[in-house]
């Protein structure tokens, strides 16, 4: 391929993450029943969630990729997950593989539910686990199958063509950056950015200064992983949604 040619590919992709993140005019601007019903849960459970002009733009960002393979880091107790599923519903179409991944045995028992009740059983699988450890186990496990020694499957199924990636704001350039390498070569991340640090935080504060060193890691990897994806950014209300593909 030419100079020219590369750089006209280059320009492509990184139209085709703008288009993702516009709006889908012709898609509902409602709350799914089901979500709604999970977000008054989550309300007296006292968790939080992304803004509904977050998630509609997430689902119109998803209805367009139409990715056959989905992983969902931090999905929680499903608000976010039952704006997929209804996407599914509505188009009449699913993955062949989605993936669901939380930190808690009690999340994940709701999680299930949810998959029971859009018949979801024979395209969903529920990983339940600290994302560090998952992320090793799943690298031994290549690392095994490259010498015929693997036994079962990996913990994290890898090429997605979509990557969704939630969590606190102080681990979210970490956990982006290690969940990179499970994206397909057309795949999308999508995550929101973490949490700006507000006035000034005194150095005893250990809360406020793991927000700032958080928000501190995010902007570096934003630079450095420059070099390598396209990134688009896409301010909503509620947050900015920001999708990353490789060059």
């Amino acid at each position: 391929m030419s100079d020219q040619e590369a750089g006209e590919s280059d320009v492509g992709k990184a139209d085709v993450l703008a288009h993702l993140l516009s709006p889908d005019d012709s898609r509902s601007r409602d709350e799914p029943q089901i979500a709604t019903n999970i977000g008054t849960q989550l309300q007296h459970m006292g968790l939080t969630t992304w803004s509904i002009s977050l998630l509609r733009r997430l689902r119109d960002a998803l209805g367009k990729l139409k990715p056959e393979s989905i992983l969902e880091v931090g999905a929680g107790i499903g608000h976010r997950s039952a704006w997929i599923y209804d996407l599914f519903a509505v188009d009449g179409v699913h993955p062949q593989r989605y993936q669901l991944v939380e930190d808690g045995a009690k999340f994940a028992v709701i999680l299930r539910r949810l998959m029971l009740r859009h018949d979801a059983e024979s395209y969903t699988s529920i990983v339940v686990g600290n994302l560090e450890a998952l992320i090793g186990e799943t690298n031994a496990w290549h690392a095994a199958s490259s010498t015929g020694l693997e036994v079962g499957s990996p913990r994290i199924a890898s090429e997605n063509d979509a990557i969704i990636v939630d969590g606190l704001s102080e681990s979210r350039a970490r956990n982006v950056e290690s969940l990179l390498p499970f994206l397909s070569n057309s795949g999308v991340l999508f995550t929101v950015e973490p949490d700006m640090p507000l006035g000034n935080v005194e150095e005893d504060d250990k809360d406020g200064m793991r927000l700032v060193d958080g928000f501190n890691q995010w902007m570096e990897f934003i630079k450095s992983a420059n070099e390598t994806y396209h990134i688009a950014f896409m301010p909503v209300f509620g947050g900015t949604l920001v999708a990353l593909t490789k060059k």
